[in-house]
């Protein structure tokens, strides 16, 4: 099936010539390709064309949950009618397991698995294997970490069809190898019923949620397939034939479970001789232990905590080698879209030497055998081997970008809105704070909203409360402030609750402020990460969005990035506005987007899952301002934890992730509390 674009608007300003550039580059055979668009330029239209065209599966891989939850909303109503799935990670909250030497604190795996989004993952690598091509798969970077052998996924499918001649308990013993639960109770997902010659099954996941079939044996011949109703057992349709899926990613074969043991016993010989060697019987009997007791876990129920750290051995790897991730899962001629790569491709970078240092601590000190650290993400080395054809989205494309797409760089300036680059004017810093409040009064008369950015957390605290002292309605938002408050915080600014929002470098990518008249630049000539051609420019197009927007950079000195920011900003300016002229176009303020989260919901069961935002209750609020005062009683905190987590899993279940990260550090921090008082 091909892709079918749906949208009520077809391509305009300079995106046709954007996406004839891209396609024809990419038929060309060109690998890396970079799309350079302004904000508010369209850019995720212009991919959608680009993937209607080229009729190539294709990944788009984004630096965070929020965003890519943002993209699957726009791409799921693009594609209404083609295989558009979200891939990330499936944790509502994760403590990975750690030693520290230097206070021999051991730290022990914590999690909790959100079981929407391990459907959601399912789902994906079943259509992938299904040899679907109309396929986009929307992915954090967790798609880059381990994942099961494709191979044990594929071989432990079961295909059946109506005539098939299948013996019945051989049946029964491949859904037990895909890992689904027998059970004489109600179905519920990843389990199967047995009565008679007849089989009930409830698929973890499908097309509408959790699916229901009924396969019916007569001897050992399938006399029928039907989908049911998993309540009445009333037949709703019937099938020909019918593919079931493993219901994990980490499945594998009976056969390659017996000589993994074999292997894990080997390796654990030889460490423990390590240890003993070296004169460390403490390690060499702490990894005896702690491997024999996984092992017997392995022979008995096929699974034992932290069995990742031994997948090298379920897998069929050698040491050292990648782990199999989900590009492992894409047909060759895959496409990939890494989204904001500037910010993508450090992150993706930066994963391997996080995982690997306290891998190292693990191994070293007898907590884990050397082939846990072969449970890793992907080196950035092994991550460009498996990069398909790329297209680099970025409104400030990074030098590796540029580099790999060799001149192939296709800029996509014009907004659909009409509207042009907010002009950058530098000013003095004498008597700047003065010259701001006076121009932030001109746009509170307008009833629009001003960003201003410092170079330090200190200083935008101490700004808020100078604006504070003389009548300026603002507030002040930083890395220290909570996650779930940062979000309340843009909110109440939409709102119109104040008029000044003050923050150092959280004012960037993704965030869609259309309300913003002006952005001024403290401490604009101050070189730096804060301070660079890209910093500049993402933190300008925050004011992109308005038909006033203005930008005013506060410096002493000009430098190199503020000068080739501003020629960059002029030269765009002027395409735009010539443009305009000639098209008679009158710019026009660009509305708010929706966060997308809710197409994650669409078709779902919404007796489970809340469709609105998630709501945090006024008295959480209050616990969180003064947990030592108000909660100190340590049955009062444990109650206060079991609320906290059950509101985490709730909110993680409605796909709010800022609302669970919330709930996740308050979680954390009465336990901590909770500590605290049993020493005393």
């Amino acid at each position: 099936m091909d892709f079918k674009l749906v949208s009520d608007y077809a391509p305009m300003g300079d995106q046709p010539e954007a996406i004839g550039q891209l396609v024809s580059s990419i038929e060309h055979g060109s690998k890396h390709n970079t799309l350079l668009g302004v904000t508010g330029s369209g850019k995720t239209f212009t991919v959608a064309n680009v993937i209607a065209e080229l009729k190539r599966p294709t990944l788009v891989l984004s630096h965070n949950k929020t965003l890519a939850a943002q993209l699957y909303g726009e791409f799921k109503n693009f594609f209404p009618e083609n295989a558009v799935e979200y891939f990330v990670s499936y944790y509502d909250y994760y403590q990975p397991e750690a030693y520290l030497p230097s206070t021999d604190t051991y730290i022990e795996k914590d999690l909790s698995i959100n079981a929407e989004i391990e459907k959601m993952r399912l789902q994906t690598v079943a259509t992938l294997l299904s040899g679907r091509r109309d396929v986009i798969v929307v992915s954090s970077v967790s798609c880059l970490y381990g994942a099961g052998n494709p191979a044990d996924f594929h071989a432990t499918a079961i295909n059946i069809k109506v005539g098939q001649v299948v013996s019945y308990k051989h049946f029964l013993y491949k859904l037990v190898e895909a890992l689904y639960t027998r059970t004489e109770r109600d179905l519920e997902p990843a389990t199967f019923r047995v009565n008679g010659d007849t089989v009930d099954i409830m698929a973890p996941f499908g097309e509408f949620g959790n699916q229901c079939f009924r396969v019916m044996f007569f001897d050992n011949e399938i006399e029928a397939i039907q989908t049911i109703d998993p309540v009445t057992g009333q037949r709703i349709h019937t099938l020909d034939n019918l593919t079931l899926y493993a219901t994990n990613l980490f499945v594998t074969t009976k056969e390659r479970i017996n000589a993994a043991v074999q292997q894990i016993y080997l390796d654990l010989g030889k460490q423990v001789e390590f240890f003993e060697r070296a004169g460390r019987p403490m390690e060499a009997q702490r990894i005896k232990q702690r491997v024999e007791y996984d092992l017997e876990m392995i022979k008995e129920l096929g699974y034992c905590p932290g069995i990742e750290n031994y997948s090298r051995y379920f897998d069929g790897r050698a040491a050292g080698t990648r782990p199999f991730c989900l590009i492992d899962y894409f047909p060759k001629d895959y496409m990939m879209v890494v989204d904001e790569s500037h910010v993508t491709l450090p992150q993706v970078h930066a994963m391997f030497g996080g995982d690997r240092a306290r891998k190292e601590n693990l191994v070293e000190y007898g907590f884990r055998l050397p082939a846990a650290k072969d449970n890793r993400p992907v080196t950035f080395a092994e991550f460009e081997q498996l990069q398909g054809t790329s297209i680099y989205v970025s409104a400030t494309p990074a030098d590796y970008e540029l580099m790999k797409s060799e001149g192939v760089i296709v800029e996509q300036l014009i907004r659909p809105t009409g509207l042009v680059d907010p002009p950058l004017e530098v000013r003095v810093t004498v008597n700047q704070i003065d010259d701001l409040i006076g121009e932030i009064d001109k746009r509170v008369k307008n009833d629009d909203k001003v960003l201003v950015t410092t170079i330090t957390k200190r200083m935008a605290e101490e700004l808020s409360k100078y604006f504070d002292r003389v009548g300026v309605r603002n507030r002040y938002i930083h890395s220290d402030v909570d996650t779930l408050e940062r979000i309340q915080i843009l909110e109440d600014l939409r709102a119109g609750l104040f008029d000044v929002l003050v923050g150092v470098n959280l004012l960037r990518e993704g965030l869609d402020l259309p309300e913003v008249a002006l952005v001024a630049i403290l401490d604009a000539d101050k070189e730096g990460f804060l301070r660079n051609v890209r910093s500049l420019t993402q933190i300008a197009g925050r004011a992109a969005r308005h038909s006033q927007g203005n930008v005013i950079l506060y410096a002493d000195t000009c430098t190199d990035s503020m000068r080739y920011a501003i020629e960059q900003s002029n030269r765009r300016r002027e395409k735009q506005v010539r443009y305009n002229i000639a098209h008679e176009m009158l710019p026009r303020r660009a509305q708010r987007s929706g966060t997308g989260q809710s197409a994650l919901l669409t078709g779902r069961d919404t007796s489970e899952v809340n469709l609105t935002a998630y709501p945090i209750a006024e008295d959480h609020y209050a616990a969180v301002a003064d947990v030592q005062k108000n909660y100190a009683a340590s049955e009062n905190i444990d109650a206060l934890i079991d609320k906290a987590r059950e509101d985490m899993e709730r909110a993680a279940k409605s796909l709010d992730f800022l609302a669970a990260a919330k709930f996740r550090d308050r979680m954390y921090e009465l336990q901590k509390l909770r500590e605290e008082n049993k020493k005393r």
